[in-house]
């Protein structure tokens, strides 16, 4: 996998697309948009809180014991049934731990542009949020990151599509999304970058036209 939009065109990325579909009772394309808009912000998120030791020690330590990537190895056992409480109570721990305060701000500014409704939001992510990070921990044993020091390599790898060549200006855009104002906040301002997408999407000098018009290039536009 070069990078986490990737997922999403993936094998594995269309059985989460249709498992998460079916538990949160959403359209596939618009769940995929929901996810396409929501996976980058999330680790995006989570790069910036493993720019310090204390963060990527967290992370990494995570990511080595409860979500080192098992959650993946049967996907139709998790949505089969339903998915369990348990697996939603981690995703919203998880949620709360990357995102803080701005959660709510987030959730609203994706259901404005999606045009699903924000408490459906919340229930994707919340089911979304633990396989992101298991996706993370099969990526982490898979390249063999053994400590804290190269999480942050890890994320911005995966942000930005795995290779220095392939997606620079993707993975800067995100991180412009994530401090618009560079107060070093976690995520600022995102309702309106996703918005500025849409006021824009004319003026080829906008840089890129917003995430959702990143996204929507990257995904036709779902």
């Amino acid at each position: 996998m070069s990078g986490i939009l990737d997922l999403l065109n993936s094998d594995l990325g269309k059985q989460i697309i249709g498992g998460v579909s079916n538990e949160v009772g959403q359209d596939q394309n618009k769940t995929a948009s929901v996810l396409s808009m929501a996976l980058p912000v999330l680790m995006g998120a989570m790069k910036r809180n493993a720019s310090t030791n204390e963060g990527a020690e967290g992370l990494n330590k995570a990511l080595e014991n409860k979500h080192d990537g098992s959650i993946l190895d049967n996907l139709g056992s998790l949505f089969g049934g339903g998915v369990n409480q348990e697996v939603k109570q981690d995703g919203d721990g998880i949620l709360r731990h990357v995102l803080g305060d701005r959660r709510s701000n987030v959730e609203n500014a994706i259901s404005r542009q999606s045009g699903v409704d924000s408490s459906s939001i919340g229930e994707i992510l919340k089911v979304a949020a633990p396989i992101l990070m298991g996706v993370l921990g099969k990526q982490k044993r898979q390249q063999n990151v053994q400590s804290s020091n190269g999480i942050g390599d890890l994320l911005g790898g995966l942000l930005g599509g795995g290779g220095s060549s392939q997606a620079p200006q993707q993975q800067s855009f995100i991180e412009s999304i994530l401090d618009a104002d560079n107060d070093g906040s976690v995520i600022d301002d995102i309702a309106g970058m996703i918005f500025k997408g849409n006021d824009n999407n004319n003026n080829s000098g906008n840089s890129g036209g917003g995430l959702g018009g990143l996204l929507g290039g990257l995904f036709g536009g779902k």
